[in-house]
């Protein structure tokens, strides 16, 4: 499913990742754990196809995506992969039905069509009786389930997560722990996931440790 070869990146004179090889299965749920500063977050990004890699080689679901043009890159990352941040990055000024419309809006999906999906999936969510609150009107583990909300919409083969319960309570944070594995259940997701959290990492199938931008178990 994910493969990543021979990775490197550097900002200036600091390489950051120093030739990571990596290769997950589908419907793995993998965590990348490390400290700060070992290059997680950086790796994660370039497998989402958020950030470029300075060498190396990137293929999902078969595609090289590390050569793919910019329009060409855009059009995967939509279609195929879903993110999830830390910090939600809802937009204020949308409902959370607007929220979770916005990347079958931009795949150009009929209006109705994805519209009567957001509401299956905030249903299957429970949060069915929250799609006319804005953010603010909105809890932090239900911001965050929205945010899921929003990464499922395309019904993407891999959903990329970045510290995903690093603002959540403990019972919110466990909560969303099991949501990412009901998910993959129901929907045979791959999810890589950057996380400083040993209890989702201790979930997860696998543990990949990284130090100074290379694996090291």
């Amino acid at each position: 499913m994910i493969n990543v070869s021979d990775i490197h990146k550097s900002y200036g004179t600091v390489e950051v990742l120093k030739g990571i090889d990596l290769s997950i299965k589908k419907g793995e749920i993998v965590a990348i754990v490390g400290k700060s500063g070992a290059g997680k977050t950086t790796l994660l990004q370039i497998i989402g196809t958020l950030l470029p890699a300075d060498k190396g080689i990137v293929e999902i679901n078969g595609t090289q995506v590390s050569k793919l043009r910019e329009k060409a890159l855009a059009k995967f990352r939509n279609q195929n992969l879903g993110f999830v941040f830390q910090s939600h990055q809802l937009l204020p000024e949308f409902t959370a039905l607007e929220n979770v419309l916005i990347p079958g809006l931009i795949a150009n999906q009929p209006r109705k069509n994805i519209e009567n999906k957001a509401k299956d999936i905030l249903a299957f969510l429970k949060l069915d009786h929250r799609l006319g609150h804005k953010p603010k009107e909105l809890s932090g583990g239900e911001q965050q389930r929205i945010a899921v909300a929003r990464a499922l919409i395309n019904e993407p083969e891999v959903i990329l997560a970045d510290e995903p319960s690093g603002n959540l309570d403990t019972h919110n944070k466990e909560e969303l722990h099991q949501l990412f594995f009901t998910l993959r259940e129901k929907f045979n997701q791959t999810f890589v996931i950057v996380t400083h959290d040993m209890s989702l990492a201790k979930m997860s199938d696998r543990i990949i440790t990284m130090q100074d931008g290379l694996i090291i178990s």
